[in-house]
């Protein structure tokens, strides 16, 4: 049997990169996928279905999750993949670039969750997944905003799965804090940048997509059934 057969997943950022690899990974174990962007998705992977849904938009959410649910009848899981950079030293860094990163990056994920949460707690079941990063874990020179928003969706999984499960639901929250991963974007890097990052990875590699995807997979399954609470780091290794 399929890991996830029957069940309703929503999946933030599911335009590309590691979002696109969750999608397709839970269509492949049997889960009715929702992948939400900001952009148009066109999705022609059996089992996904893209919506444009702005995660900072609170009556877009609000109506997403109503149409969901009518349609669906339950929300099984909901992985909060959605992010964006805005990348300078603290001393050079806007107002508009820091609050652009919190908005997407941590309001955002608050926004989704609170929405769902009922629906999850109607249910006395579901599993979130907050997708971190190894630089919320560490710090990162340039990137003040991202880091405080990646630690803060830890420190958020943490709260929800005390604050969720207090009256006896079975709603597991957890986060998945990937290294460097070998996404399009990350392409574009040079080797001179990349190769430091390599030679500080145990593993001397960047990860792949499918290996983040698959820690969210386990998470998102019955099989971590006893797992809350917890940070996963993904990183091969990586110590910044």
């Amino acid at each position: 049997m399929k890991r996830l057969e029957g069940k309703v997943a929503i999946v933030t950022g599911g335009a590309q990169g590691i979002g696109m690899t969750i999608c397709q990974t839970f269509a492949r174990e049997g889960a009715q996928v929702l992948a939400v962007d900001m952009s148009d998705l066109k999705y022609t992977y059996e089992g996904v279905t893209g919506y444009k849904v702005n995660v900072t938009d609170r009556t877009e959410i609000e109506q997403f999750i109503k149409d969901a649910v009518n349609q669906y009848g339950h929300i099984d899981i909901l992985v909060n993949n959605a992010g964006i950079t805005r990348d300078a030293l603290v001393q050079k860094m806007t107002e508009d670039m820091w609050d652009a990163v919190i908005n997407v990056n941590l309001k955002g994920v608050f926004n989704l969750t609170q929405a769902v949460a009922p629906v999850m707690l109607e249910q006395g079941t579901g599993s979130v997944v907050n997708i971190a990063s190894v630089v919320g874990e560490y710090g990162n020179i340039g990137q003040s905003n991202y880091a405080a928003t990646k630690a803060g969706v830890i420190a958020l999984a943490k709260t929800w799965a005390k604050e969720f499960s207090r009256k006896g639901a079975a709603i597991r929250v957890n986060s998945v804090a990937p290294g460097y991963v070998n996404t399009e974007m990350m392409k574009t890097v040079p080797d001179k940048v990349l190769d430091p990052i390599r030679a500080k990875t145990m593993l001397g590699r960047l990860g792949e997509p499918q290996e983040i995807a698959n820690a969210v997979l386990f998470l998102s399954s019955d099989e971590a059934s006893f797992v809350t609470g917890h940070n996963l780091s993904v990183n091969g290794g990586l110590r910044l």
